[in-house]
């Protein structure tokens, strides 16, 4: 059975959406492009980057050819966030403070709905 390619995303502890539609970027190519060269991004839509292992840095970005501000959210391995940033265009990267599996891209509006601390789960889109 195939995995859906996108993901609900909810403050495990009060089950509330933070993030109504991730998409899953695990490939390289996901990876490779991101959010660049996309015009803007509704409030309730990013993207979900999928590592192996808990690292800074496989989990760091940079913003060259975006186009826009984001927020950047990064998770360890239990999905407990371990950093939050907002995102500048053509800023040549952003490190998380501590090591992350999963990272998230999305609205600026991200950084009002998630903080240091919380853990997300991600429940696929049925």
């Amino acid at each position: 059975m195939e995995t859906a390619p996108f993901r609900v995303l909810r403050n495990a502890e009060t089950g509330e959406v933070v993030l109504g539609r991730a998409k899953l970027c695990v490939s390289f190519l996901c990876h490779l492009k991101g959010l660049m060269f996309t015009a803007s991004l509704p409030d309730d839509q990013g993207l979900l980057f999928v590592t192996g292992s808990e690292s800074k840095v496989n989990s760091t970005i940079h913003m060259f050819f975006m186009l826009f501000n984001i927020a950047v959210v990064w998770m360890d391995k239990d999905g407990r966030v371990v950093d939050a940033q907002l995102a500048k265009p053509w800023r040549p990267a952003y490190i998380p403070r501590l090591a992350a599996q999963f990272y998230i891209e999305a609205n600026v509006s991200l950084l009002e709905r998630v903080h240091i601390g919380d853990r997300l789960r991600f429940d696929e889109v049925v």
